[in-house]
């Protein structure tokens, strides 16, 4: 289920992507991060760790709908139109990591994806799974 919008925080210059650049957008339409601002950038208050943002699969998608986190359903109420292939999102490291470990994981765009996600995700794992195309 996508999470509440939390007050959002300005996007500072010292936002880092793990590639060590500034952090890129990750998507407006739907927009996506903890913030709700198109970022994945987290703090503290962000339990999840909303910080790898990603490329949905079909087969991402439904094995997230079989971990208990439905992503593709609409909820209105929530404002959320439901993701589809394509969508770009900002998945919590350490549920891109288990999605990894099971063989699921989703493309990842390095540029989009916040420093903290190496705390749960070495770079190497992540660069394996870097997305080719365009952003």
């Amino acid at each position: 289920m996508p999470s509440q919008p939390q007050e959002q925080k300005p996007v500072e210059q010292g936002d880092l992507n793990v590639l060590g650049g500034a952090l890129e957008v990750c998507s407006c339409e739907p927009m996506t991060g903890w913030f709700r601002d198109g970022h994945c950038r987290t703090d503290p208050s962000d339990l999840g760790q909303h910080s790898v943002c990603c490329v949905m699969s079909e087969r991402f998608l439904n094995y997230s709908k079989a971990q208990g986190n439905d992503l593709s359903t609409p909820m209105p109420d929530f404002g959320f139109a439901g993701l589809k292939p394509g969508d770009h999102w900002c998945v919590c490291a350490p549920r891109w990591k288990q999605a990894y470990d099971d063989g699921m994981a989703p493309p990842v765009r390095l540029e989009a994806t916040e420093h903290t996600a190496l705390q749960v995700i070495p770079l190497d794992v992540l660069k394996t799974h870097a997305h080719q195309g365009i952003s």
